[in-house]
């Protein structure tokens, strides 16, 4: 028994509107590439996937196509995808006909939970006409971020990012040239910080931390992520925290409140040893409980998530800190919030293993019915 051949991606329609600067045809040759999906020729046999390229879709809706052969997906009566080997589907697709297949209406299937993103969302199919770009790009973007994360990426700075998504992808900078930036920027910021200018240092950071978000945008939006890209930007991540958190403490020698020994080393201690414990406690979790994030576990944990103690609460606490005039206070506060949000992560495995103990099913809250 052989598995069916994968399903090959034909354009319907010359739609010209660009979305984030490429043509639907781009576009449509991104996500089907991402999908492991083949663009097909004019001698292609067996399956076609047949997307409209009058509508913008969320990646998503292909995922969904793919599970559905000999169907079509509409959106207000206008077929938009079809998964079909009959020839005569494309004809009908061209006309704006709805062909005799197993209809599904895009508006029947509005919420899906994105696993990735951590968020139940309502992926976008809309018909792309010039004026309707910026009000996609907006849906596109928005699609893009993640639905469980810290304070300020939630609520503080999503629309300062769009505005330079949109021009990164107008004038085709590439996620990677982002974050190679970003890279630069958070190396200036550490010798910021080492030298005790805090409010430079900050405004540095701040910059860095909005690109952070922009690389991952323009990946995702411009359909361009990459595994070596995906490598580089989480690396820097998941390793300048402990860098700034470090050039901060030996900093306030220069500031002229310099942490006594034994604070120094309770400090470097607390946020080292709990950053990297806390991330074991997550990497924990996944493993045990099929690569699902502990913050999308229950409610509370997503919205610890909006607190815990990761870069962008942590800087929150040292921007206060230091407009108090006090940054060796902040810094303590960091070590006091970083073992808090360990002990909370500890806590929350635990009970999940209790959970497991009992026979019950650990699941999102995110993937339940809305």
């Amino acid at each position: 028994m052989t598995d069916a051949p994968a399903p090959q991606v034909r354009v319907i329609g010359d739609n010209r509107t660009p979305l984030w600067g490429l043509t639907p045809y781009e576009r449509i040759a991104r996500i089907a590439g991402k999908a492991g999906l083949r663009m097909a020729d004019d001698k292609a046999e067996g399956p076609l996937l047949l997307v409209n390229s009058c509508y913008a879709f969320d990646p998503q809706w292909l995922a969904f196509m793919l599970k559905r052969p000999e169907g079509v997906l509409t959106v207000d009566g206008v077929p938009a995808m079809a998964l079909t080997a009959d020839p005569a589907v494309q004809r009908a697709m061209a006309k704006g006909e709805v062909p005799k297949l197993t209809a599904f209406r895009s508006e029947d299937h509005e919420t899906f939970y994105n696993q990735a993103l951590r968020k139940r969302e309502k992926p976008f199919l809309e018909r792309l006409v010039p004026a309707a770009v910026p009000a996609i790009e907006r849906q596109s973007y928005y699609g893009a971020y993640k639905g469980v994360t810290d304070l300020l990426t939630k609520y503080l700075w999503p629309e300062l990012a769009l505005v330079l998504t949109r021009l990164a992808a107008r004038i085709g900078i590439s996620p990677n040239m982002v974050t190679i930036v970003g890279a630069a920027l958070c190396v200036w910021a550490t010798f910021l910080f080492w030298q005790g200018h805090y409010w430079a240092g900050m405004g540095v950071g701040f910059i860095f931390m909005v690109l952070d978000t922009v690389d991952g945008k323009l990946a995702r939006c411009t359909i361009t992520s990459s595994y070596w890209g995906n490598i580089f930007d989480h690396g820097i991540d998941l390793v300048h925290p402990l860098f700034w958190w470090w050039a901060w403490a030996e900093g306030l020698k220069a500031w002229g409140r310099p942490l006594s020994e034994d604070n120094f080393v309770f400090v470097m201690a607390a946020v080292v040893a709990g950053y990297v414990l806390q991330r074991v406690i997550e990497g924990a979790f996944m493993r045990r409980n099929h690569l699902m994030h502990i913050h999308v576990w229950q409610r509370f944990d997503s919205k610890f998530r909006l607190i815990t103690a990761r870069r962008n609460p942590n800087m929150v606490i040292l921007f206060f800190a230091t407009l108090a005039g006090r940054p060796d206070i902040g810094i303590i506060a960091v070590a006091w919030w970083t073992i808090i949000s360990c002990v909370v992560h500890g806590v929350r495995l635990i009970q999940a293993e209790i959970a497991r103990g009992r026979g019950q099913a650990i699941t999102s809250w995110l993937d339940e019915p809305a």
